[in-house]
């Protein structure tokens, strides 16, 4: 009996470990996403939508919670407006590309460059 209970803690124990410690929520992301940029892990694409520069849990989990924010606004902003959603994510990726701070990320021409 003692044996099936270690077991079951254990078990526990492992599939906590195993999980994020806290999952982030959009409102967390956004609070996330200026130091992000400034730590280089994430950049602006032209696409309209965030890019992962350097891989770790913390970056793509930014990126995935932004972006599906993003896609469902360029999709209401299109129909809102009868344009196609393509030409809404290109005008706003022009614009975040504009508006990207000296030093941070975008990608361009398919590369990572830092912002002059």
């Amino acid at each position: 009996m003692k044996l099936t209970k270690f077991r079951l803690l254990l078990a526990s124990l492992l599939l906590a470990l195993s999980l994020p410690a806290m999952a982030m929520n959009l409102q967390q992301a956004m609070a996330a996403l200026a130091q992000t940029k400034a730590q280089g892990l994430v950049g602006e694409q032209p696409n309209g939508y965030l890019g992962v520069v350097q891989s770790t849990e913390h970056s793509e989990a930014v990126v995935k919670l932004i972006n599906d924010a993003r896609r469902a606004e360029y999709t209401r902003m299109a129909r809102q407006n009868d344009i196609a959603v393509a030409d809404v994510e290109a005008i706003a990726g022009q614009k975040a590309i504009e508006k990207t701070a000296s030093g941070h990320f975008i990608l361009l021409d398919g590369n990572w460059i830092k912002k002059r």
